[in-house]
């Protein structure tokens, strides 16, 4: 304990402390001082990215096509997968956490960190295109942070022989920090949708979890199910979600120009600070919404990696898409959903029951069990797709065989199981533990291959690109 602890207050505690007027203080994490400084050097690099090509990015979202490779996945689809993921328990809970702790200026903040978060998400997304490789056992293509790190590390090696059979120490790592991650994260989802579902229909954790292993396995134990069914999943849960927070903003619209008024009044409000707050107001939407997007991490490149796709650019502008599905529309509905609740009736509140207690007020009995539901699916859904990211960082490690590959399935499924009959702290720091160092692997060589990623999108917007 006392190891996961130095580890997880490394990168996530506060390393350096910035005295704040009024007496607060803005803490700076590790990975907040490496992500945030990264974003804005990759939206520079990119020309100011998500400003420019937001258009372009939904353009080619309704013109890709499907994939021509066997086994392969489209563009699209690589996008369902990673926003699967993205769009997870960090959009309820997550949030709700940000918003109770930091006030409404939290969601400034998240929004600012997704615009600087689709840069990152690009680079990556891009260089996992430009440096994935055939998959011999799913079929189309694998890749990821641990080959182009690989990739980057034979390169820059002393020796000029060929080093392609030796595995980069750094990579390695990557994959393994990864595989820990995914294991943590197995548990955290089973336990979140056993607790869900005994608050909203009284039914015991065990037959929640059972019923939920059961049917994980049915589809992750088969060889190519996972994406197929994350296209059905991913826009219904997604679909739901947003369309009832319309119902609950267009109740109550008269409100929404006070809710607007008060997020942007308590990012910067002379209030914040004079209360020696504005440091928690800041640091509370930044790192939510690191987390939440997970643009730097290394894991939606898994995905990525695996597209059929014309241009390696235009995989990375549908991952810059997945950030702003993430945090400014998913986010941005659970915070709706909270900011209009009349404060009295969630003091004192925390997490699922917090969020519980606000649906019930929007639309009654009903809204618990819709959010029990729609976690159901967000859950699912984010196991299925980090079983998917597993794939090429398992054979990265362990060589093609089904031995390894369905040998840590098992595993996660033993942690849903697991996760959903007791919560083990120990176990969720070390998924939080594993992301974080997936992040610092990764960022090592993002910005030296950076430019690789800027050199592709100026070859896409000058020969490629559609012009109006």
């Amino acid at each position: 304990m006392k190891i996961i602890t130095f580890f997880y207050n490394l990168l996530w505690g506060d390393l350096v402390t910035i005295p704040l007027p009024g007496g607060s203080s803005l803490g700076l994490s590790l990975l907040v001082m490496i992500l945030i400084p990264a974003g804005i050097y990759l939206t520079i690099r990119t020309k100011g990215l998500p400003f420019r090509l937001f258009p372009e990015m939904v353009r080619i979202t309704l013109e890709d096509k499907k994939a021509s490779e066997h086994g392969a996945i489209s563009g699209v689809q690589a996008l369902v997968v990673s926003t699967a993921t993205r769009v997870g328990m960090g959009n309820l809970i997550g949030v709700v956490a940000a918003v109770s702790a930091g006030g409404a200026g939290a969601v400034f903040w998240m929004w600012l960190i997704a615009l600087l978060g689709s840069s990152t998400a690009f680079v990556e997304a891009t260089l996992a295109q430009l440096y994935k490789e055939k998959d011999p056992l799913y079929g189309g293509y694998r890749g990821g942070p641990a080959y182009y790190i690989h990739a980057y590390f034979r390169r820059k090696s002393s020796s000029g022989k060929d080093r392609t059979g030796k595995r980069s120490v750094i990579a390695v790592l990557f994959a393994l920090s990864g595989l820990l991650c995914w294991c943590g994260i197995s548990q955290v989802i089973g336990n979140s949708v056993s607790s869900a579902f005994k608050n909203a229909f009284h039914i015991p954790p065990i037959w929640t979890t059972a019923c939920l292993v059961v049917l994980a396995a049915v589809i992750v134990l088969r060889k190519n199910a996972t994406v197929r069914i994350l296209d059905i999943i991913v826009p219904v849960m997604a679909g739901l979600y947003f369309m009832i927070t319309l119902y609950i903003i267009i109740r109550n619209i008269g409100q929404i120009p006070a809710v607007f008024e008060r997020i942007f009044m308590e990012a910067f409000g002379l209030r914040q600070a004079v209360a020696g707050g504005i440091g928690a107001v800041i640091m509370n939407g930044a790192k939510r919404g690191l987390f939440s997007n997970e643009a730097g991490s290394g894991s939606a490149p898994c995905a990525a990696a695996a597209a059929d796709i014309s241009h390696p650019a235009k995989e990375g502008l549908l991952q810059a898409l997945g950030v702003f599905i993430d945090t400014l529309l998913i986010c941005s509905c659970t915070a709706m959903i909270m900011l209009l609740t009349p404060a009295p009736l969630t003091d004192g509140l925390q997490g699922m029951d917090l969020l519980q207690t606000a649906m019930q007020y929007h639309i009654g009995t009903f809204g618990v069990i819709f959010i029990a539901v729609i976690l159901w699916l967000f859950s699912f859904s984010t196991f299925i797709g980090i079983l998917f990211y597993a794939r090429p960082n398992i054979a990265y490690l362990f060589g093609d065989n089904w031995i390894s590959q369905t040998l840590y399935k098992l595993l996660a499924l033993v942690m849903l199981f697991v996760g959903g009959l007791a919560a083990y702290q120990a176990v969720w720091d070390l998924g939080d533990i594993g992301i974080g160092l997936m992040t610092v692997f990764n960022m090592l060589v993002l910005i030296p291959l950076a430019p690789q990623a800027a050199a592709s999108l100026e070859d896409y917007e000058n020969n490629h690109m559609s012009r109006p």
